[in-house]
């Protein structure tokens, strides 16, 4: 029977979480490691300046007071002492849209094991307003992959972001990291000291057009899902750097 790790950066005690281990319930055995606290926007940091503890919560779901990085390295090692057949990042509360990947512990998660060279998965729900968070499609999009994935495989060193809309949808699409005008808004507060403290607020959404992005297939009502790989290679930008002239720049051609 196949080994499903399932993670995130909501917190082991999340709803999102829940909902994707009892998707993937039906197609093998299912074991939680996951953030005792809420780790999001924590991106792919691993601890290293101090002790990490893991918990036993219940039969099958550990918490790791860590980063989503941490969880999925402690799952592998010292609880399930071997490499899983699938990881499973969320089901995060909000999307994780084109460049938003980089800030995302949900994709992280799923990110770490790609490293790994195990398939892995990350899921994301959408935030809509002040309507409670939907699971239920999540989770249904999620039985479906994890069944094909498991099935079929996934090209080594590569995970899959996916993200779904509120409510219904269209079926999957497959899409690409969507651009948007990344304008970070950091505001400036006073204490009751007379000191100065700061919040760092979400980016603008500005989006670039782009007809394959996943940015746009969300908006189009369809459930998105980007191929993404650790390489960050600019393969692109290979000839600007061959180009610059530095003194003893070895060329590979």
């Amino acid at each position: 029977m196949p080994h499903i790790l399932v993670t995130n950066d909501d917190g082991v005690h999340s709803e999102g979480i829940q909902a994707l281990a009892d998707a993937a319930r039906p197609f093998g055995e299912v074991t939680i490691v996951a953030p005792a606290q809420e780790a999001s926007a924590i991106g792919h940091a691993l601890t290293l300046r101090r002790p990490l503890r893991l918990e036993t919560l219940r039969p099958g779901v550990f918490s790791v007071d860590g980063t989503p990085t941490d969880c999925v390295n402690v799952g592998i090692i010292h609880v399930l002492r071997a490499k899983p057949d699938l990881i499973i990042s969320g089901i995060n509360k909000g999307w994780n849209l084109g460049d938003d990947v980089t800030y995302s512990g949900t994709v992280s998660g799923a990110l770490e094991g790609a490293l790994l060279g195990i398939p892995s998965i990350a899921f994301s729900t959408q935030r809509k307003g002040s309507h409670p968070f939907e699971f239920a499609t999540a989770a249904t999009a999620a039985s479906a992959l994890i069944d094909a994935v498991l099935s079929r495989g996934m090209p080594k060193f590569t995970l899959l972001n996916v993200n779904v809309p509120h409510g219904g949808n269209k079926g999957f699409r497959v899409t690409v990291q969507a651009r948007r005008n990344h304008i970070t808004v950091v505001s400036e507060r006073i204490d009751p000291r007379n000191q100065a403290y700061y919040w760092i607020e979400e980016g603008e959404n500005d989006w670039e057009p782009h007809d394959r992005s996943d940015y746009q297939a969300v908006r189009d009502g369809y459930i998105s899902i980007t191929p993404l790989q650790p390489d960050m290679t600019a393969h692109d930008a290979l000839r600007y750097v061959e180009d610059l002239p530095l003194v003893g720049l070895a060329e590979v051609r």
